[in-house]
């Protein structure tokens, strides 16, 4: 592949990690295809920072940055290597494109990086580094985010934006709780506007999608779509990933752009 691809990964609940749904076997079977990568950068809602941070650990641990679930979900390692010299790059990418950008050498993986990880590459065996989010980010800025990363694709990057394509947490439910209408109706919005390239509308999503607010009472787990979108080129073919919903209301729907169809 001459551009390594972009992913939208919506990463759910962290039991994702042991109970794979649809979504995880989509993910085994591209991860399979990912031969010529020199690294991943995973942009996560769950590295939020006052400016823009970029990992350069050069061994990154498995962070369990969550609390009351299975005992064996603490057990999981994902010993993947970093990648400083790509992270250092990228921090350079990032301050040309006018984004206040610092370093970190000690950042471990979030389960926002490392569970979807798990099932796009089990093997753990492509260096991984993350790059925050600024908790100022605006949906345009995510774009421009992005956009700004892009040539990384070139030299044999894959770019992963983790989020959620709906986190309402006050309403989620059991794993198999019916599917809420409005979750339903949200991700079917954003899918017709990814297929239809219609970025503008994804940035203004706020005021022109359905159940917008209820689907995302914040918006940091939306915005790794808004970086995925910024990322691509014209060409980039897009595969849609459906997950399913879980737990009533958190839609797994998920996009790769740029593999091989």
């Amino acid at each position: 592949m001459s551009q390594a691809p972009v992913f939208f990964i919506s990463h759910g609940a962290p039991t994702f990690a042991l109970e794979p749904g649809l979504l995880g076997p989509q993910l085994k079977m591209l991860g399979a295809q990912l031969t010529q990568v020199n690294a991943v950068l995973v942009v996560s809602p769950h590295w939020q920072t006052r400016d823009v941070r970029v990992a350069t650990t050069p061994k990154p641990e498995t962070v369990h940055d969550f609390g009351g679930f299975p005992a064996e979900l603490y057990t999981l390692q994902y010993p993947a290597r970093g990648q400083p010299e790509r992270a250092n790059a990228a921090a350079n990418l990032l301050t040309t494109a006018g984004f206040a950008t610092g370093l970190d050498e000690r950042r471990g993986l979030d389960h926002g990086a490392w569970v979807p990880l798990y099932h796009l590459l089990p093997h753990a065996d492509v260096p991984i580094f993350q790059v925050s989010m600024p908790l100022s980010l605006t949906t345009a800025q995510a774009v421009d985010m992005g956009r700004a990363l892009a040539p990384l694709r070139a030299q044999g990057v894959v770019i992963v934006a983790s989020g959620s394509m709906t986190h309402n947490l006050y309403e989620i439910r059991q794993p198999d709780a019916k599917p809420e209408a409005y979750a339903q109706e949200f991700a079917s919005w954003v899918r017709t506007a990814v297929l239809a390239h219609a970025v503008k509308p994804l940035i203004n999503y706020r005021t022109e999608a359905p159940h917008a607010t209820r689907a995302h009472p914040t918006e940091e787990h939306f915005l790794p779509l808004l970086v995925a979108l910024g990322a691509l080129q014209a060409g980039d073919s897009v595969q849609v990933l459906d997950g399913g919903i879980t737990h009533g209301v958190l839609s797994m729907e998920s996009y790769a752009w740029g593999m091989t169809q």
